[in-house]
């Protein structure tokens, strides 16, 4: 029986630089799995965000995995609350709490500017007991804290409503106060919680080794809870879910697949690439007909607007997961089709994502083609005059079930 697999390189996609001579990091990187691959597949892009929609991982990857964002998206954060297991009421509404880095010279809060989203990456042990002081300190009936990964949690609005809010990485550098929420409480929390964690000893530690501090809790991504049909009854595929993200853990439970972990596993730079990868294909030599790989990676150096540190990401990705599984599912002799793929750009020059088609690549181990390109990037994946406008649609390519 075949195998389908999905690596999903979030915000791969790019734009040319200057300082890679007039090349995207994806061009720059040394990807020579990717390359064999490109020469033997079908290359093109693909729109993963519907015009009109906020290019989110949220929107973005139930698009390729095979759910229309128009009809399912609710809001990123209450995929991520299905993951870590929160019960929401229909009425409750789920805010992502990222822990962030403000400038600390201004004294008005409105004032401070972020300089970082992640918090340098926090780990998800000293994030978790900043947490906990937001919740003695910020204790208000009807609103709860609940500790995610690293810098990303969650906050619970009970019978609450959806507002809008402004994600932290699409406002890095400027000054807050235009984008502080308009809900009164909530910005009030905001601010208090900048008085709870500036001089957190946690962050007193984080200064003196050079780390960036996680000296405020930010609000966005906010919506009810998720319907998502049963992937397998919508695919007839068994399916299983690898990432260290709890949006698309989320997005598994809520798809009735599997989610699998893997230790070392942490959505950053350093992330266990090739556990992620001898995990994924585990599955696949198991019981699950498909598997998706999400690797965090590269967009989280997108938003840090680090080309070299995004090219590194892509080179790991290439070596040990891209090629560590071709080697593995044949020596199984599997026959397998393989879909490669970012969610959407997270371009250097912006350090946040944009909306527009990003390339794919898909690989038929039983039919490979007489491909008309020797490498995979953004500008091939342009040649190709392919374009396939609805995201939602491209896994049923990858499945031959159009």
């Amino acid at each position: 029986m075949k195998k389908y697999l999905i690596i999903l390189c979030d915000g791969m996609a790019d734009e040319p630089l200057d300082e890679l001579q007039g090349r995207t990091p994806l061009e720059a990187a040394h990807t020579p799995n990717m390359d064999y691959l490109a020469s033997r597949s079908e290359i093109g892009m693909v729109r993963t965000v519907p015009e009109g929609m906020a290019p989110g991982s949220d929107t973005a990857n139930l698009s390729v995995m095979g759910y229309d964002p128009e009809k399912y998206y609710t809001g990123r954060s209450p995929l991520e609350a299905l993951s870590i297991g929160v019960d929401m009421a229909g009425d409750d509404v789920s805010f992502r709490c990222n822990l962030v880095t403000l400038s600390e010279e201004e004294e008005s809060y409105g004032d401070r500017r972020i300089l970082d989203h992640s918090s340098g990456e926090i780990s998800t042990e000293d994030a978790a007991v900043l947490i906990d002081a937001l919740k003695k300190g910020l204790q208000r009936e009807g609103y709860e804290f609940y500790v995610g990964t690293s810098y990303r949690h969650l906050l619970i609005w009970k019978h609450g409503r959806v507002v809008e809010l402004t994600a932290p990485h699409d406002i890095l550098t400027s000054r807050i106060g235009e984008y502080l929420p308009q809900d009164a409480l909530l910005r009030e929390m905001m601010v208090k919680s900048y008085d709870i964690l500036s001089g957190h000893p946690i962050n007193e530690k984080r200064k003196e080794q050079g780390k960036n501090p996680a000296n405020s809790a930010w609000f966005w991504g906010g919506g009810t809870r998720p319907a998502l049909s049963s992937f397998e009854e919508k695919y007839h595929l068994k399916g299983a879910m690898v990432s260290a993200v709890d949006l698309l853990k989320g997005i598994a439970v809520g798809a009735g697949m599997r989610n699998i972990s893997v230790e070392g596993a942490n959505g950053g730079l350093d992330t266990n690439y090739a556990g992620k990868g001898e995990a994924g294909v585990e599955a696949l030599l198991g019981e699950e007909d498909f598997v998706y790989i999400h690797v965090e990676a590269p967009d989280e150096m997108g938003h840090q607007g680090s080309a070299g540190n995004k090219i590194t990401a892509i080179e790991r990705i290439d070596a040990q997961i891209i090629g560590s599984a071709i080697k593995k599912l044949r020596e199984n002799h599997v026959d397998f089709r393989m879909l490669v793929l970012p969610d959407h750009p997270t371009p250097i020059r912006v350090r946040t994502h944009v909306s527009d088609p990003v390339p794919y690549l898909l690989y038929d181990s039983v039919g490979e083609l007489d491909g008309a390109f020797d490498t995979y990037n953004e500008k091939t994946g342009r040649e190709s005059g392919i374009l396939i406008e609805k995201g939602h649609t491209l896994i049923r390519r990858l499945f031959e079930q159009e």
